[in-house]
């Protein structure tokens, strides 16, 4: 690029984050970082009838979360700040006075109402505002302030077409005709999305405007109004844009907030890893190569080129998304899996907070028998808690019936004599005795005695696991379950 390059990622604090906005910030970072460039992350928080500082903080939880780090915006400062829309009011009121100075706008008086009605009349069905304000005499305007109305700046679309080469989709040209003028401001002077996103994309000197493709329809707007900040000395350039393709959920419908999967704080409590989610998310539009699905964020940054993304709809597969999951956790070291699961462990109660000197000795010995089963951070808690819980507290999913009672007390018998508790014995003596001499097969042995120690049907390896749970526990719970 011969001009450093500045993106930026600019939600809006409401509601809950979610898919889409997390795969746009992603392409975003991952384009200013290939490029060597600046990611801004800002808010626009104009909106004060839906912003809430609980969202507000749960984007910023999300980023932080997912290792998105911003370069400039808020929390961190930057030079081109406040990086808040509501705290940029007098930016915004600045350019609108220069604007209205300008030939490039006009005041409009026409109620919503109004403009509904004569299309209906003229029987158009072009959708927006019809022009009527734009060349008011004097007399007219009079007339409208004798009669106690308020204004609204429009700005003035120029005649013509405006093309422009989008990064995503190529070359795109819209007749102007088909782009009413729009409004700038609410009636009270508060500055509109169509004024703040382009002053700030303006004035944070952003070089590429990387966005959804619902937003599409707005960047001939767009570029006209930059030509008109530039005139004025608000603008240096006029940034590349491009669109990123739809998420889609279920048939063949955009994901929409309202698609319980379209939540991000739900992968993060399922127990998703960062990488695994931001992996997948990367794939919904993008590939690092045709027969490879699996790749780190280094791996991404060094490789992304917005050209390559496809411009076509992807769509948004929940199995995809755990197995991509499951082949970044095997990725990790014990000890990084260890870290990312105790808050879990913490959560369910498994292990105390802080963690006991017992707990922790107990956690090292037992993770290296799960690493490899467990496909979410979530999973960890009901399958180690049999290792962790008082006695008093132990339960089984489910009660053994007479048959399986019957294999239990045989593994009783076979165990309490050991001299050495050890897996190596345990496994020795249990076959020996179940397999070998009852002629069961290994579910039908092992099955009852899993049950009986672990209270679970699935759970890590057992002859590991009863070493760990030592030969009074293991032997107290064969005890208990024979005993019904």
């Amino acid at each position: 690029m011969s001009t450093p390059v500045r993106v930026r990622m600019a939600p809006s604090p409401t509601g809950s984050p979610h898919v889409g906005l997390a795969r746009t910030a992603l392409y975003n970072w991952a384009f200013a970082r290939h490029h060597g460039g600046t990611f801004v992350f800002r808010i626009e928080d104009t909106d004060k009838a839906r912003n809430t500082e609980e969202s507000y903080d749960s984007l910023i939880d999300l980023m932080q979360w997912l290792g998105l780090s911003w370069d400039e915006g808020v929390v961190v400062g930057g030079a081109y700040g406040p990086y808040r829309q509501s705290e940029r009011t007098e930016i915004y009121a600045d350019v609108l006075t220069r604007l209205r100075e300008s030939s490039y706008t006009y005041d409009c008086f026409c109620t919503n109402d109004e403009v509904e009605a004569r299309r209906k009349a003229s029987g158009s069905k072009v959708m927006g505002y019809d022009g009527f304000c734009r060349e008011l005499s004097d007399e007219q305007r009079a007339a409208f302030e004798a009669e106690g109305r308020t204004s609204i700046v429009r700005f003035r679309m120029p005649d013509g077409s405006i093309t422009w080469d989008d990064l995503v989709r190529g070359d795109i040209t819209f007749e102007t005709e088909h782009v009413p003028d729009f409004a700038l401001c609410r009636a009270n002077g508060d500055p509109l999305y169509t004024l703040t996103a382009p002053v700030d994309d303006a004035t944070m000197e952003i070089t590429h405007v990387l966005r959804g493709e619902d937003l599409l329809s707005s960047t001939p707007r767009q570029i006209a109004l930059f030509d008109a900040l530039k005139e004025l000395g608000v603008a240096r350039t006029t940034p590349e844009f491009g669109h990123l393709p739809y998420v889609m959920g279920e048939g063949n419908k955009k994901l929409s907030k309202r698609d319980p999967q379209a939540h991000m704080a739900l992968y993060r409590e399922q127990g998703f890893l960062p990488e695994g989610l931001l992996n997948y998310l990367a794939l919904l539009g993008w590939s690092i190569a045709a027969d490879r699905d699996v790749f780190t964020l280094g791996e991404m940054v060094e490789k992304f080129d917005i050209k390559d993304v496809n411009p076509n709809p992807a769509r948004f597969d929940l199995k995809k998304a755990e197995a991509i999951n499951t082949a970044q956790m095997r990725l990790l070291s014990i000890d990084e899996i260890t870290h990312r699961v105790l808050p879990f462990l913490k959560e369910a109660g498994v292990v105390g907070d802080p963690v006991t000197d017992a707990d922790a000795q107990m956690l090292e010995l037992a993770m290296p028998l799960v690493a490899e089963r467990i496909n979410k951070l979530t999973e960890a808690a009901p399958m180690l808690g049999f290792l962790f819980v008082d006695e008093a507290d132990f339960r089984r999913e489910e009660e053994l019936d007479d048959a399986a009672r019957d294999v239990v007390k045989a593994a009783y018998d076979a165990l309490a004599g050991l001299d050495t508790w050890s897996t190596a014995n345990i496994d020795e003596a249990l076959r020996a005795t179940l397999i070998d001499g009852l002629g069961l097969k290994p579910r039908v042995a092992f099955g009852p005695v899993r049950i009986a120690v672990s209270g679970k049907k699935v759970s890590p390896p057992l002859f590991e696991s009863m070493e760990l749970l030592g030969r009074e526990r293991s032997l107290a719970r064969l005890h208990d379950a024979m005993s019904g």
